[in-house]
């Protein structure tokens, strides 16, 4: 397979730079696996979840990740904070390979290293000062800078374990009241955690699928959970996973493809699970989801839950329709 395949246009039109006022006022392109579309809106989801059957969803919280700070010679630099490495000391993707002291406040400063690498030195607490002076790491397509509204927005409602830099944007469209209905139908709603780095949102640079490899991104997942998907897929019940990091998560564990250690009743370990056309799910039986970038791992992920025909068909579609694209835009359920 050529990454080359798994491409196409989109009017730049369509890609949505800010989210609706409503969660849950989002469209729903509704996909089956026979090729037939549906269009819908995201609170119709109720009706496609049968008692019995679960939710899987990502409480991962995404943190202000982006920094900027003043180079000793005046000129700005970004930084984006990856994932902390020791105390103080940070993995970092910034422009160039500046070597040096870098003022982001009064309260903050760090030492880079190549643009790679930054040590920090802080009063305070240094979670709570990357809050108060960090923005938002919004993806480069969304073409603005991030303002305050996006440390809400850009967050799905029931995250809570921090360190993640970019969102599972597939539960950015539910509600408190939508949940509600769907706990009252008689849904299992449950809740894993996969810590979105680098890794999800890497471009394909390869130029076949199969040469490109993941990053490794940590997740935890109650060991109950497991038993209780056994114990669904036997009863004959539906699996549905909230998004592409849900998903390489639990079928990250179900394909072995993980490094995992068992405490406290919670499996705790990274998977770098590369999901393309000719894998076979173990878990997921439907799917929700955004639409993806060209050329893009989960785009790969969808591609090979429904099939690319039927995808670009329903892309295709949604295009026509003016559907909002990426990680503020419109959803998509696969059945």
């Amino acid at each position: 397979m050529k990454v080359a395949d798994f491409d196409f246009f989109l009017p730049k039109g369509l890609i949505a730079k800010r989210p609706l006022n409503e969660r849950a006022h989002s469209r729903l392109l509704v996909l089956h696996r026979n090729g037939k579309v549906e269009h819908k809106m995201f609170s119709d989801l109720l009706s496609y979840l049968d008692p019995g059957d679960m939710l899987l969803m990502n409480n991962t919280k995404v943190f202000p990740a982006r920094l900027t700070g003043y180079k000793q010679t005046g000129g700005k630099l970004d930084i984006l904070l990856v994932r902390e490495k020791e105390d103080n000391m940070w993995e970092v993707l910034s422009r160039g390979r500046y070597t040096g002291s870098l003022k982001i406040s009064e309260e903050l400063q760090a030492d880079l290293y190549d643009g790679k690498t930054a040590r920090f030195t802080y009063s305070g607490n240094l979670r709570d000062i990357i809050w108060k002076y960090g923005n938002m790491p919004l993806p480069p397509y969304i073409k603005r800078t991030p303002d305050e509204s996006d440390k809400e927005r850009y967050q799905t409602i029931y995250a809570k374990e921090e360190g993640s830099i970019a969102a599972p944007t597939a539960g950015l469209h539910f509600t408190e009241r939508l949940l509600r209905e769907i706990s009252l139908k008689g849904i299992v709603m449950r809740e894993l955690t996969l810590q979105v780095g680098i890794g999800t949102f890497r471009p394909v640079r390869s130029k076949k699928v199969t040469e490109h490899s993941m990053d490794p991104e940590y997740f935890e997942i109650d060991n109950s959970i497991i038993s209780e998907i056994n114990k669904i897929k036997e009863s004959g019940k539906k699996i549905f996973s909230v998004g592409t990091t849900s998903t390489r998560a639990i079928e990250g564990y179900f394909s072995g493809n993980c490094d995992v250690t068992s405490e406290n009743g919670k499996l705790n370990g990274t998977t770098d699970i590369f999901i393309y056309p000719d894998y076979r799910f173990k878990v997921v039986d439907s799917l929700i989801t955004n639409f993806h970038l060209p050329r893009s791992t989960p785009l790969l992920l969808t591609s090979a839950f429904c099939g690319w025909e039927n995808l670009m068909k329903a892309y295709a579609e949604a295009i026509s329709r003016r559907y909002r694209f990426f990680s503020y835009g419109d959803a998509m359920l696969i059945v």
